[in-house]
């Protein structure tokens, strides 16, 4: 399928698509005369890229991550990646719980605070 195609149903930009064949995530596709044609794959590594990318994954890692032995993409090197990319997630997800916590217990300390404000003052009548 050509470029116009790939981009309806990955959602990429023509632009993201030539950029990511440039710096070598996808392999360069083979050519019918003048036009780039992709496959499945393709569009598979695309989607990958593109899910990875709204994780926080930057190009330069998946650079890293995404390589091809005979031209074909490892994708089991993509599942490793991908099971790192979940533990660290969860990782964060602990984090931020305790900071949540953290936060509340300020709010907490915070409403006491006010409480003793709203009450009268103790000893002057």
């Amino acid at each position: 399928m050509f470029i116009g195609e790939v981009s309806k149903k990955t959602g990429l930009s023509v632009r993201a698509i030539r950029l990511y064949e440039e710096k070598g995530l996808i392999k360069p596709p083979k050519r019918q005369g003048r036009y780039r044609v992709y496959t499945q794959v393709d569009i598979e590594v695309l989607n990958l890229i593109s899910e990875a990318k709204d994780l926080g994954v930057t190009l330069a890692t998946l650079k890293n991550v995404i390589i091809y032995e005979s031209g074909e993409v490892d994708w089991e090197r993509i599942r490793r990646f991908l099971f790192e990319v979940r533990d660290q997630l969860k990782r964060d997800m602990q984090t931020i719980q305790i900071r949540i916590r953290r936060v509340e217990r300020c709010i907490g300390a915070i409403d006491d605070c006010q409480v003793g404000l709203d009450s009268p003052p103790k000893g002057r009548d």
